[in-house]
């Protein structure tokens, strides 16, 4: 729960041999709200804006005071992990069949990065040890290993899954369209012609989520051991 700095009341606000009330006026500094202003600067300026300096800047407090709260960036990235990860939903991957649970847990993870796309760069710097997203990386290996998979499958096998799925977060936040082969159509004749269905592109199914759904098809396809 969040604590707040005080200020006096005004004189005359309150009765006399009464203590003064305090007012609410600005937020306590926190490690909760530390991470909470970094996602926000992530959200805006990209990586960058996991500065020790800026985030400090943000909140008004020399960058010497949120180490008060946090040891060093590092430990800042993983609350800043913790944020993003913290809607995925692991519960299918405990409770449905393998490859449904593998379904929905990659829709709900790749759902959970959409809304912040900006920080797939930066967490991708740092070691994963949030609890919250190992919480889930265990669900996934005691899944995966109830599919068949030996222990030393299961890193390999959470990696391509992650790799696809924020590729796609990553591919989402770029255009719509990143192909162009307007002016080369006889060099390139096929993929032009693929190029032109896009113009009945449904916007209501993008290319990048039928991209998605077509790609999470082929590795549920390939989820269990040979």
């Amino acid at each position: 729960m969040r604590q707040w700095v005080s200020e006096p009341a005004p004189v005359g606000s309150h009765r006399p041999g009464e203590a003064a009330i305090a007012r609410p006026r600005t937020p306590l500094l926190s490690r909760e709200l530390i991470a909470e202003t970094a996602l926000a600067l992530v959200d805006r300026h990209g990586p960058d804006g996991a500065s020790i300096r800026r985030v400090a800047a943000r909140l008004g407090v020399n960058p010497a005071s949120l180490y008060n709260h946090v040891p060093n960036r590092a430990a800042m990235v993983e609350d800043v992990r913790a944020l993003v990860s913290a809607p995925i939903d692991a519960t299918p991957l405990r409770r449905l069949r393998w490859e449904d649970g593998l379904r929905a847990w990659a829709r709900s993870y790749r759902q959970a990065f959409a809304r912040h796309a900006g920080a797939v760069p930066l967490l991708m710097t740092e070691r994963a040890s949030a609890p919250v997203l190992l919480a889930q990386y265990e669900d996934f290996a005691a899944a995966a290993e109830n599919a068949g998979w030996t222990p030393r499958d299961v890193l390999p096998l959470l990696t391509a899954f992650e790799s696809f799925i924020l590729g796609s977060v990553l591919d989402m936040s770029g255009p719509a369209v990143v192909f162009d082969p307007t002016g080369q159509e006889e060099s390139f004749p096929r993929f032009s012609a693929a190029f032109e269905t896009l113009i009945d592109e449904d916007p209501d199914d993008p290319l990048a989520t039928r991209a998605f759904e077509l790609g999470l098809d082929m590795l549920i396809a390939a989820a269990r051991p040979r």
